[in-house]
Order: C-alpha cells, then structure tokens, then sequence
C-alpha cells in the first residue's frame, strides 16, 4: 500500500503527481500484466536476448558517429 503524507496547503494534483510516480516506480501494473499469462522461459529468455542486440546495435551507431 502507497502511502503519500500530504502537507497543509499543498495542491492535491502536486500530491497525485507523486502518488503516480511512485505507483510507477513499484512497477505494480508491470507484474500484473506478466502474470495474467504464462510465458515460457524460454521465451522471455529469447525476447531478452533480441533486445538486448537491439540495444547493443543502438549504442555502437552512436558511438561510430
């Protein structure tokens, strides 16, 4: 459970702005939806691996110029 103290006279977007960003940084929906089906491992191992490469292929493009 988030909890967000909220300071006398702050503005309650100010404080739904940080209860946002924090609900973001627990990563909550992002495990929701991994759980809602099975992947295989070897599946996510191979979905890591592609991105991984596509990264790598990013990095060494800015890198040549």
């Amino acid at each position: 459970m988030l909890i967000i103290p909220v300071k006398d006279g702050e503005n309650i977007d100010r404080a739904l702005k940080r209860y946002k960003r924090k609900f973001d940084r627990t990563k909550t929906m992002k495990t929701l939806r991994n759980r809602k089906q099975f992947n295989k491992p070897s599946v996510e191992k191979r979905a890591q691996m592609i991105k991984a490469k596509y990264v790598q292929r990013i990095r060494t493009t800015e890198e040549q110029g």
